[in-house]
C-alpha cells in the first residue's frame, strides 16, 4: 500500500499541471495590450490571423497596397469590437515599411508582434520559362522585404523588452506541387493529407496567435507546418 501511495502521489500532481495548462491555454486575451503588425492582412489568412489577433486581445495595425482594402478590412473587424487600424503597404518599398512601422509607434508606443505574410507568386509554369524579372520580384518581397521590414521593427521590439516575429508561407517549400484549378486535383491532393480537408484561413490564425503568446516564449526558430498532415519535407 505504501508503494501505492508513492505512485498515486506524482500522478495527481500531474493531473493537476494538466488542469494548470490547459485552463492557461483557455485564459482570455492571451495578448491583451500587444501591439501587432500584420502584413498583406486584408483577406484571405492575412485577415485571419488580424481578427484572431485583435480578438485574443491585441491591438493590430492592418495593411494592404491598396487604401480601399485596408479601409474594408479596419471596418468589418471595429463591426466587431475588435482594436484594429489599418495603412497601406506594399512592403517592396522603404518609404511604406516605415509608415507601417510608425502608425503602430504613434499609435500604441510600439511594437510587439510583427506578422510577415506578404508574398507574391507571378508565375505558374515550366520553370525554364521564368524571366529574370520575375525572379526579381519573388526575391525582393518575399525574402529582402522581410528581412527588411524585420529589421524595422526589432529595434521597438527592444525597447519592449522583445516580441515575436512569424514569417507565413506556403507548404510548397517543402512540398512543390502544381497550382489546383479543378475539383479532381483538388480530390486527389486531399487523399495525401492525414485530415482529409483543405485547411481555412483560421486553421493558420489560431497556431500564428499561440506562437505570439506567452505560452510560446520557449519556442524560437521553429518552422511549424499547418498542412493536415500533408506530407511536407523534401
Amino acid at each position: 500500500m505504501q508503494k501505492a501511495g508513492l505512485l498515486l502521489r506524482p500522478c495527481a500532481r500531474t493531473w493537476k499541471s494538466v488542469r494548470m495548462a490547459s485552463s492557461a491555454v483557455a485564459r482570455r486575451n492571451p495578448l491583451e495590450n500587444k501591439v501587432a503588425l500584420v502584413t498583406a492582412s486584408t483577406d484571405g489568412i492575412g485577415f485571419a490571423i488580424a481578427r484572431r489577433l485583435a480578438q485574443d486581445g491585441a491591438h493590430v495595425v492592418v495593411s494592404s497596397r491598396k487604401q480601399k482594402n485596408v479601409d474594408r478590412a479596419v471596418a468589418m473587424l471595429h463591426g466587431e469590437g475588435l482594436s484594429v487600424t489599418g495603412t497601406v503597404c506594399h512592403v517592396g518599398k522603404g518609404e511604406d515599411r516605415e509608415r507601417l512601422v510608425a502608425t503602430a509607434v504613434n499609435l500604441h508606443g510600439g511594437v510587439d508582434i510583427l506578422v510577415s505574410n506578404a508574398a507574391v507568386m507571378p508565375f505558374f509554369g515550366n520553370l525554364m520559362d521564368v524571366t529574370e524579372e520575375v525572379w526579381d520580384k519573388i526575391l525582393d518581397i518575399n525574402v529582402k522585404a522581410t528581412a527588411l521590414i524585420t529589421k524595422a521593427v526589432v529595434p521597438e521590439m527592444e525597447k519592449r523588452g522583445g516580441g515575436s516575429v512569424v514569417i507565413v508561407a506556403s507548404v510548397g517549400a517543402y512540398r512543390p506541387f502544381p497550382l489546383w484549378d479543378d475539383q479532381e486535383t483538388l480530390e486527389s491532393l486531399k487523399a495525401t493529407m492525414q485530415i482529409k480537408r483543405i485547411g481555412k484561413p483560421e486553421d493558420c490564425a489560431g497556431i500564428v496567435s499561440f506562437l505570439c503568446s506567452e505560452d510560446a516564449s520557449y519556442i524560437t526558430g521553429e518552422t511549424v507546418v499547418v498542412a493536415g498532415g500533408m506530407p511536407s519535407r523534401l
